[in-house]
Formats: C-alpha cells, sequence, structure tokens
C-alpha cells in the first residue's frame, strides 16, 4: 500500500481549508500573519473554487491563485491544492443539464448545493480531467505545493446516479464483473448475472444485457442482489473519476502525493467501500465530525481514527478536517468545552494522524456553513477558540518526533463495507437488528477496556492478532470463512456476534445450515432465527447461576463441539444455548446469538480477553486512552484524559513529556480533560501494522 507524506512538509500538518476567495484581497496578509502566529503548517486551497479558475468554458484565471500560493510560499505555508471537481460551475450544467444526478424515484437534482454530480456522465469527465489537467500544468513546480487533494468527500451527498447514461455503465460493468469469452471471442455475461442475482425468483429473468436497468423506483422490493452490485458499481464509478484525476497529476507532478479526504467514520458516510479506496491514494486522508446524539463522542472519534488507520494499512494517516468547535448541519450543533479541541486532536494524532487540520481557517460570513467553527472565528483573535487554536499550533509543533512512527494495535474488528450494504437491503428479519450499531458497541466493549483496535478485512492475515472481534459481518465469502479458521486453530481468539455469515458475495445464502462458513470454527449450527419483538427481553442464565440480558434477537444455536457457556432462561429459545465457546488447534471461537447491551459485551469481551491472554487494565479509569506510537525516531506514550478528574499512570519506563518538558519516572499525572505524551526511553514490544484487505472479486 503506497506510503507518503506532504512534500517539504518537516514538521507535523497543522491548519485548515483556506478559501481566500470569500473575501476581499486586503484581508490575505492578515490572514497569513495569524496563520504564523498560530504556527499554521499546511493550508488546503481551491478545493471549491472551478467556477473563478474557469469562468467560462475554456476561459482561466489563475492570476488570484497564482498570489495566493506565492503569499503562502514566502510566510513558509505548505499547501495542500485542490482539484476543484466537486463543484463544477453553473455553465456547465447549463450546458449540460444530463450531468445533475437523478435520484432512484427518477428526480432529477438542481444546481445550487455541492456534490451533485452523475459520475457517468462523460462531458463531466472531460470537463474534470481539463481543469485537473490546467491546474497540473501551472502549479507542478510551485515551491508551495505540499499535496494534491482531489475532489472533496466522494460519495456525500450523492453517491449513486440512476440516469440513462448510468445504466449504460451499469451494463458495461456487468460485462467487466461477469463476463467470459467463449471461443469465438464474444463476451457472455448474462448467464452469470441471472445466476448470480437468483432472477428465477419472481420470473425477473433477463434475456440481455440491454434489458437490464438501475435499481430504480419499483412497486415493492426489488432484487437485492441487483441492489448490492448497483451499490458496488456507484462507489467504483466514483473511484474510476478519482483515479483518472490521479493519474493526471502523478503523470504531470511527479513526486507530488494525491489524496482525497475520507469519511471513514460509519455515522458519516456509507456508501464507499475504503478498503478500495485506500490502495489508491498515495496518503490516506479522512475527516471527522463529532455527532452530537448525546453519546460519549469521544469514542466514536477513537473509532474513525482507528478505522482510518486501518484503511491506510497501519501507515500514518492525514486528519485534514474537523471542527474547532460546534458545526452547523446537525439538529443540534453544541460548542465543544475548553480543552476539547486539543483532545479531540490530539486523540486523532495518538492514533495515527500526522497532524490536525480543520474546516476551515476564517469562518464564512455568507453560504450554508456561516455558523461552522473554525480556527479564526467570527469573535476574532480576542476569543477562546482562537485562543486554544494557537495552544493547539504550540501543542502539535512540541510532537513533530512522532512522524512516521505507526500505532500500536492490541486488538482487531472485523469489517467489511459490502456486508454492511447487503445487510441494509430491505426485508431482513428484523429492521432492529443494525450492522453499525453492533460495531459501534463492541468498539466501545473494547475501547473500554483500554484496547487500541486495528480493523481489518475479513480475509487479511490476523495472525498478528491475539483477539479477533466480528460485530457484524452478515455477508461473507468461503475464504473469509477458511480465514479466521486459519486464524483460531493457530492459537487466536475469535468473538462473532449474531447474523454472521449468512450469505455470499450475491447476497445468496450459503448452502447448508446458518451459518455458512463459520460453522466450522465456531463448532455450531443455527436452525432458525428468532427475532425479538419492539422492547421484548431475553434472560440468559450463566452456569455460576448468573444472569444476563438481551433483546432484539434471538436464535435455536445447535452445538456441534462448541460448548454451551450461557443458556436462554426464556423466550421461544429458552433451553437453548445463547454463548458458545469453541476450542479449535490452539484457539477458541466464541459466539453470541443475541444483543447484549454492555454489561453483557463487557463480560464477553473479557472472556475472550482472557483466552487471549490480554491482561486487564485495571489501573485505567473510564474515559482514559492509552495509545502508543512507536518507529525509528522512539516510542511515544499518549494519555488522552477524557474524564473529569486528574488520573495517574502507571509508566514501565522513564521518558521525556515533550507538552510539559518534564521528565516523568514510574508514574504520570494528567490533569482533568488534558493530554500528555511521553517519548518513553526504552521501546515495547513489537507493535502490530494492519495488512492490507485482498483484492478479491465482487469485494472491491
Amino acid at each position: 500500500m503506497p506510503e507518503s507524506t506532504p512534500n517539504g512538509l518537516a514538521r507535523l500538518a497543522f491548519g485548515g481549508d483556506y478559501n481566500p476567495e470569500q473575501w476581499p484581497e486586503s484581508v490575505w496578509p492578515e490572514d497569513v500573519r495569524l496563520m504564523r502566529e498560530a504556527g499554521v503548517t499546511m493550508v488546503s486551497v481551491g478545493i471549491f473554487s472551478w467556477a473563478l479558475l474557469e469562468p467560462s468554458p475554456g476561459t482561466y484565471d489563475f492570476g488570484w491563485l497564482d498570489r495566493v500560493l506565492d503569499l503562502l510560499h514566502e510566510n513558509g505555508i505548505r499547501v495542500d491544492l485542490g482539484t476543484p471537481t466537486v463543484a463544477p460551475p453553473a455553465w456547465f450544467y447549463r450546458a449540460h443539464p444530463e450531468a445533475l444526478p437523478v435520484a432512484a424515484d427518477g428526480t432529477r437534482y438542481e444546481f445550487g448545493s455541492r456534490g451533485a454530480i452523475c459520475h457517468s456522465n462523460p462531458h463531466y469527465r472531460a470537463a474534470a480531467a481539463n481543469i485537473t489537467e490546467r491546474l497540473a500544468q501551472r502549479y507542478a513546480a510551485h515551491p508551495a505545493l505540499a499535496l494534491w487533494h482531489v475532489h472533496n468527500e466522494y460519495g456525500v451527498p450523492v453517491s449513486a446516479c440512476y440516469c440513462d447514461h448510468c445504466a449504460a455503465h451499469f451494463r458495461r460493468w456487468l460485462t467487466e464483473a461477469y463476463g467470459t469469452a467463449g471461443p469465438d471471442g464474444t463476451v457472455n455475461a448474462i448467464d452469470a448475472v441471472n445466476e448470480a442475482w437468483g432472477t428465477a425468483f419472481w420470473g425477473q429473468r433477463y434475456a440481455d444485457l440491454d434489458q437490464i436497468n438501475p435499481p430504480r423506483l419499483a412497486p415493492t422490493v426489488g432484487n437485492p442482489g441487483q441492489a448490492l452490485d448497483y451499490k458496488r458499481f456507484a462507489d467504483a464509478t466514483m473511484r474510476e473519476n478519482f483515479v483518472a484525476e490521479r493519474d493526471i497529476l502523478h503523470r504531470l507532478a511527479p513526486g507530488i502525493p494525491v489524496t482525497t479526504n475520507f469519511m471513514t467514520a460509519l455515522s458519516q458516510c456509507d456508501s464507499v467501500d475504503y478498503w478500495a479506496w485506500g490502495r489508491e491514494v498515495d496518503l490516506v486522508s479522512n475527516d471527522h465530525y463529532l455527532i452530537t446524539d448525546g453519546r460519549r463522542t469521544h469514542v466514536n472519534l477513537a473509532m474513525a481514527a482507528d478505522l482510518t488507520r486501518s484503511v491506510a494499512g497501519g501507515a500514518p494517516w492525514l486528519l485534514l478536517e474537523h471542527s474547532t468547535s460546534g458545526v452547523n448541519w446537525q439538529t443540534r450543533n453544541p460548542a465543544k468545552a475548553p480543552g476539547q479541541m486539543a483532545r479531540n486532536s490530539l486523540a486523532h494524532v495518538a492514533r495515527g494522524s500526522e497532524g490536525a487540520m480543520f474546516f476551515q481557517w476564517r469562518q464564512s460570513r455568507r453560504g450554508a456553513e456561516k455558523f461552522h467553527s473554525s480556527m479564526l472565528p467570527h469573535a476574532g483573535t480576542d476569543s477562546r477558540v482562537w485562543r486554544e487554536v494557537v495552544e493547539l499550533g504550540a501543542a502539535v509543533d512540541a510532537l513533530s518526533a512522532v512522524r512516521g512512527t505507526r500505532t500500536v494495535a492490541d486488538a482487531a474488528v472485523l469489517w467489511d463495507w459490502h456486508s454492511w450494504w447487503a445487510q441494509n437491503l430491505a426485508w431482513r428479519p428484523s429492521e432492529d437488528h443494525d450492522p453499525r450499531e453492533r460495531a459501534d458497541a463492541f468498539y466501545e466493549a473494547l475501547y473500554d477496556r483500554h484496547l487500541t483496535v486495528d480493523f481489518a478485512h475479513p480475509e487479511a492475515d490476523l495472525s498478528a492478532y491475539p483477539l479477533v472481534a466480528v460485530p457484524a459481518l452478515y455477508l461473507m465469502t468461503e475464504a473469509a470463512g477458511r480465514n479466521l479458521q486459519r486464524y483460531v486453530e493457530g492459537g487466536g481468539t475469535l468473538v462473532v456476534s449474531y447474523f454472521s455469515g449468512i450469505v455470499d458475495e450475491h447476497d445468496a445464502v450459503h448452502d447448508g445450515p446458518y451459518p455458512g462458513p463459520l460453522r466450522d470454527v465456531l463448532g455450531l449450527t443455527v436452525e432458525e432465527f428468532s427475532p425479538l419483538l419492539a422492547g421484548d427481553v431475553v434472560r440468559l442464565t450463566g452456569p455460576d447461576g448468573s444472569e444476563l440480558a438481551g433483546d432484539v434477537w434471538s436464535e435455536f444455536v445447535v452445538p456441534r463441539g462448541a460448548e454451551t457457556v450461557w443458556t436462554y432462561a426464556d423466550g421461544l429459545a429458552a433451553g437453548h444455548p445463547a454463548v458458545t465457546r469453541h476450542r479449535l488447534g490452539a484457539g477458541s471461537a466464541w459466539y453470541v446469538s443475541t444483543r447484549l447491551g454492555a454489561a453483557g459485551l463487557d463480560a464477553l469481551i473479557g472472556w475472550a480477553a482472557d483466552d487471549a491472554r490480554i491482561a486487564p487494565r485495571a489501573d485505567l479509569p473510564r474515559d482514559v486512552e492509552v495509545v502508543r506510537r512507536a518507529g525509528e525516531s522512539g516510542v511515544f506514550l499518549f494519555v488522552v484524559n477524557h474524564s473529569g478528574a486528574e488520573v495517574k499512570v502507571s509508566l514501565d519506563a522513564h521518558g521525556a513529556e515533550l507538552l510539559t518538558g518534564e521528565r516523568v519516572a514510574g508514574r504520570l499525572a494528567v490533569p482533568a480533560g488534558a493530554v500528555r505524551v511521553v517519548r518513553l526511553d526504552d521501546r515495547p514490544t513489537p507493535l502490530i501494522s494492519p495488512p492490507p484487505p485482498p483484492c478479491v472479486d465482487g469485494n472491491g
């Protein structure tokens, strides 16, 4: 997997989206003066500037951008230069209205927002390639250029279009995905498509690919295999456009890495297969915003950072956007508490980011995001946010030694966007079973045991991890099943949640009893699902008479080598196993057939951690993160205290605390809401680096 850093940037990245076109040119010198005061090292420029750079077809105005880049370079600030292809100009849509995307119900979206793009449209593709080429020709050798930033947040707000251009493109995609060449060279795909989609059901059989359209609005639920493949097609089509721009930039500006800003958090984007995208960028970068749903937002942040690092194959990555305080696009947008900006930023750095960037530098006076916080707020420099920005800039600079090091993981969680897409299709046994909720819950249980988590593709090499959790893997290939069996036989500890291993890559139920390719590794079969009604709860009893509770789901589990650990005490499945453990080879595999709450999941993860010989961190209180980064420049221990009280953390070595300059030995005091980073004198055990997922047909 590619691993790059911004060209010419010798420190961690600190800065944000800079949109000088929103302000008079007389403001620009003040901007860069304040950037230097805040310790800004890099800014993102030009992301939404297509209409200014090409005000009419074939007419270009680069003068203002020349002056911006020159000014930034003169002040020692590196540039992440955007290709503005997320926002084609109004003149483009007037000439090519068919480039506006069409919803599944036939509604064509209008110009006036952002990201309103049919990614199959040939006119859009040509125009995007042209403006990208013009930018690369002009700025490839500019001394400020550190990084290319293609497009913006692919998949948001529109990923799939259902127009006639997309219909034709989808047929070509199906030919490539399913086609086989006959003796005469003719490619036949229709038989394989019919087989994969199960079109014999409901009389949906096709005689020719030309009969196939996108899964547009229909009287009732459509073909799930078709719907799943269309999600894959939409993702692949966006990725084709990224690769086209990337290849232009590589050709005309060799040596400058290319990225696009991901949104890996499961709370933010569900239409992009980031395992596939991670293989295409030179540097993985991510945007993350706290979802203010009343939960522990720092856990979602940690999860997104761990997932981003894993998409990067364990390599350092870059936080390209987050907020200094409140956002403006949620139902309620609270401000961040004093110190929270720094905690958020440095928690990302702890989990592998090579800096902390924001949206945006100067708060907008107009437009849809004028109430979105920024580094330089409407209140100006005499404000809490500005003072915290300046303090954070100094802190980020003090941590420059961590550049190039990698985060050390303790366990892994399996995740597959294709499985998520498939499970979220219509007509499943219970709408209350939410794969994202299970992923969040399992991650939170591991987080509360102070375990740093890598995410991994189901077919990736898992041998480095003592513990692997599978919170929701409805779609699983036979190869993934064999991979998990090898992992357990080799000494690993596996924890699998219900409704996993049910269908193959085409959403066809695996032959034989549930759970398909997991039967052997779990040592059981599932005779029947028994989802619970809303509000219903089932009791589970353990061998010592203790009780747990589950909701949403239950199953009729039949052990076939597995031992019963907990049993259903009531409900339709009363007397059947609820939690099992299967010793296989040198390892063990746990299975839970109901939705456990926080206490139940903590118990389950605790039993599995004992099997995996992972020692508990009983000395650490809740909401205190302890994360290590290690590499050639040393070993760095990050302690992030999200609690309201001072904590004292035991250290296994002496070291220097980088934010205060103090020497520490044996014990580290971390004030309430604060962060401490210790450069240890001794090195820990070798770190785990998640391997990139294998390239698998139909899975990226």
